[in-house]
């Protein structure tokens, strides 16, 4: 039986950001991707099937809840940010090695925005930008509550609305729109030149570790279902949805306790030039009262393929699957005596959770325009089509005190002796695929990591230290990026006007 350095199950932009740190860390070392589809990137990377495309904290109003005093700390804005700019830093180095081409395949700037309506919604909105602006990392954000401003910037939120009705926005240039399925494909092809072996079409269908140290998995190929097995000496469980099930079967003690609900997305869809030429922006809303904060609304200019169409969503769903090419039987396979009860105490917990479901079940085609509507007046229906997102899985975790909590966000679990780790949960996700990869390298390879320590700071200028302790230092950082990426050529809004006249013209 054949042993490899490092197993990578799953296609996934996690999975190919490892695969290129570690290539640089140790290049000597044996590499194998293990891909039960087709191809890479066609379940949550897909970019048609994530909403993850560049999340900074810049607009989405989960990473700044209000709390029961009414003030709204800027701290888990800022984490996610400082996160974002690491993955943007190795994108941007991985540019200058060579390894990635040209950035304009994956990356393109696309201001951000946050916009709400009502007295109630405003007021939060300020509150929200007076605690985000004089932060480095949010530098440049605007405020405005001028119907004339708001409309220059995202000129199909305006035009229907009542007049009476007030609104607000925030806007920062500096973001990005991020096809994760495009740059996992040019990672994963960056990685194949330097010798890793990709296997696509083949299932993980188990694993366990042996006496001496090493990961026996066990494999199957999807066309002909043949057997097959390979030794590892370090795994990592990538699957996204599949990920719970696998690290189960592994056995290790970290995965106890562990459960996870699937929640389903859809998105309005349209690509109409003529709607889409007149908004460029990401612009995020409110979650509605029991919705996940994966379910917040947003218009969303995306670039897939070099071609530009604009998404309204995500209305939540429920399925029993764990993957979109899933299993109806996935979270039913899934339990266990040890996680049975935290998912009952979680699920009993966020009964507003399953409400929410239950009406975006049984939301109809007018409910889902009623929605987009309240961010483009004017929108009809003959101009967008509904398309299925891929399946995300909340993680349920055990929790003293409450017994079970539904946790979100993106949760690392690593082996006691390092050699495997894998990755439960969603949001940010994708966009925070670095740290979170740098995480693992640092608990998996404590030994070495000094050792590489070096090499990572290159890849990464920053690592080690908060950007936003720094204004310069902040600057310089994103000024090189931007750069480097291609993204810092100044942007024209859509009606035609420059940001730094619509800056002028703010009234906050």
């Amino acid at each position: 039986m054949k042993t490899i350095d490092v197993a990578l199950i799953g296609g996934g932009i996690m999975s190919a950001t490892l695969g290129a740190l570690l290539q640089r860390l140790e290049p000597e070392w044996s590499i194998e991707v293990f891909e039960r589809l087709p191809d890479v990137a066609q379940e949550s990377s897909n970019p048609w099937n994530n909403a993850g495309t560049g999340h900074a904290a810049l607009c989405e109003l989960n990473y700044t809840p209000e709390g029961p005093d009414g003030t709204i700390s800027p701290a888990k804005a800022v984490e996610i940010n400082e996160q974002f700019q690491v993955s943007r830093q190795l994108w941007a180095s991985l540019v200058e090695d060579g390894f990635l081409p040209d950035p304009s395949a994956f990356i393109s700037a696309t201001p951000h925005m946050s916009f709400v309506w009502g007295e109630a919604n405003v007021d939060y909105l300020r509150r929200r930008y007076e605690a985000l602006k004089d932060e480095p990392l949010f530098e440049g954000m605007e405020f405005s509550t001028d119907v004339r401003v708001i409309r220059e910037w995202a000129p199909l939120l305006v035009p229907g609305r009542r007049k009476d009705q007030p609104i607000a926005a925030t806007r920062i240039t500096s973001g990005t729109d991020v096809d994760f399925g495009a740059l996992t494909r040019l990672m994963f092809a960056g990685i194949e030149r330097g010798g890793a072996r990709m296997r696509t079409g083949k299932e993980v269908q188990g694993l366990r570790r042996g006496k001496d140290g090493l990961w026996t998995l066990r494999l199957r190929d999807e066309v002909g279902r043949t057997p097959s097995r390979v030794r590892a000496r370090f795994v990592f469980v990538g699957a996204g949805g599949g990920a719970l099930h696998l690290l189960q079967r592994s056995g290790i003690p970290e995965a106890r306790g562990f459960g996870g609900f699937p929640i389903t997305g859809e998105f309005l869809r349209t690509d109409d030039p003529a709607i889409v030429e007149r908004h460029l922006a990401k612009v995020y809303g409110k979650a509605s009262v029991g919705a996940p904060p994966m379910s917040v609304p947003h218009l969303d200019t995306r670039v897939v393929d070099g071609e530009t169409s604009l998404l309204f969503g995500p209305y939540a769903g429920f399925s029993p699957k764990y993957l979109k090419t899933g299993s109806n039987l996935d979270l039913f396979t899934s339990i266990r005596l040890h996680n049975l009860y935290p998912m009952i105490r979680a699920g009993l917990a966020n009964l507003g959770l399953v409400s929410y479901l239950a009406g975006e079940v049984l939301s109809t085609k007018d409910k889902q325009m009623e929605a987009l509507r309240e961010f483009v007046p004017n929108a009809k229906a003959s101009d967008w089509r509904l398309i299925q997102a891929g399946q995300r899985v909340q993680v349920m975790k055990r929790d003293a005190k409450k017994g079970g909590v539904l946790q979100f966000g993106t949760e690392i679990v690593t082996g006691a002796d390092g050699t495997i780790a894998g990755l439960l949960g969603a949001s940010p996700g994708a966009s925070t695929a670095a740290p979170i990869m740098l995480t693992i390298l640092e608990r998996c390879f404590p030994d070495r990591f000094a050792g590489w320590r070096g090499e990572v700071e290159r890849l990464v200028p920053s690592f080690g230290v908060r950007l936003n302790d720094d204004r310069e230092v902040a600057r310089e950082s994103m000024a090189r990026t931007a750069q480097v990426l291609g993204i810092d050529a100044p942007r024209v809004d859509a009606m035609g006007a420059e940001p730094e006249a619509a800056r002028a013209s703010i009234t906050a």
